[in-house]
């Protein structure tokens, strides 16, 4: 072969290779994206799924405190009917009482 053979055939290699390495950077490219839109959509799903047993959880904690809150609630107006009650029906030994709490604070804090 001449020169001017070896050189067109080397020219024409080179350029199906050129054209190889083209096809296969588009096609890593377009794998590349392919990924990333797949990754975005399952962190799209995980924040959403993730925000679901967040606000779940918030709904539940506000429920069990307005719970706990209306039984504290509850509580105090029960223990003020019967303080209100025991006053009323022995008022001398609630003052009694009182009296004997304040004096045993009154020691406690000289302390």
């Amino acid at each position: 072969m001449t020169d001017q053979a070896n050189f067109d055939r080397l020219q024409k290699d080179f350029e199906a290779v050129k054209k190889d390495v083209s096809n296969l950077t588009k096609q890593l490219s377009d794998t590349l994206n392919t990924l990333a839109g797949t990754a975005q959509a399952g962190a799209r799903r995980g924040y959403r799924k993730a925000r679901a047993q967040v606000d779940a959880a918030v709904s539940d904690a506000a429920e069990q405190g307005s719970a706990a809150l209306d039984m504290a609630q509850e509580a105090a107006r029960s223990m003020e009917e019967t303080l209100e009650e025991a006053i009323t029906e022995r008022p001398i030994a609630a003052l009694g009482l009182a009296l004997g709490l304040g004096f045993l604070i009154g020691v406690t804090w000289r302390r």
